[in-house]
């Protein structure tokens, strides 16, 4: 008799899975950028020699990250005599060789007559600045500027105001 056996190689493949993970990181700095220029000008004439305490108003932009506390100074030009508690002076556009003179103003911050707005403010605290919390959307601040006389020689005067942003 005839025995016959039929062997069937079965190839078992052995299947498997393994598993590994990473991250996917970013550090997000805090940052901020500030919007001022000629869109943020103050102009407080033309005014005739016997105007006194002539004010006006114009905005600054400031863009910090949200949640970033932030501190703004405003310093007038250290040439024309500025100082850190808002008070500068402007001198002549035109004429700076023959006109000599320098008309005096302050900034201030709520209002005109409001409290100075100067440039001790620092990145852990106002001084006389103003402080503020970033929102991660544009946010605006009204300066005021008051001229206390403007017996002066008739002429364009200008000073430059620079904005500190401290965080």
């Amino acid at each position: 008799m005839l025995c016959c056996c039929a062997f069937s190689i079965i190839s078992v493949a052995n299947a498997a899975t393994v598993n590994g993970t990473f991250q996917v990181l970013i550090t997000i700095q805090k940052a901020c950028t500030v919007t001022a220029g000629s869109a943020s000008n103050i102009t407080l004439g033309p005014v005739n020699t016997t105007a006194t305490n002539t004010s006006a108003s114009n905005t600054i932009s400031i863009n910090c990250s949200k949640t970033t506390p932030y501190f703004i100074g405003l310093a007038p030009s250290a040439a024309n005599g500025g100082t850190t508690t808002g008070s500068g002076a402007m001198s002549s556009v035109a004429n700076a060789a023959t006109n000599t003179d320098k008309v005096p103003y302050q900034l201030n911050r709520t209002s005109a007559t409001g409290p100075v707005w100067g440039n001790t403010a620092t990145d852990t605290a106002p001084g006389n600045g103003v402080a503020a919390t970033g929102t991660g959307l544009v946010q605006t601040f009204t300066v005021y500027a008051t001229a206390p006389s403007a017996n002066f020689t008739p002429d364009d005067y200008a000073d430059t105001v620079t904005v500190n942003v401290n965080y």
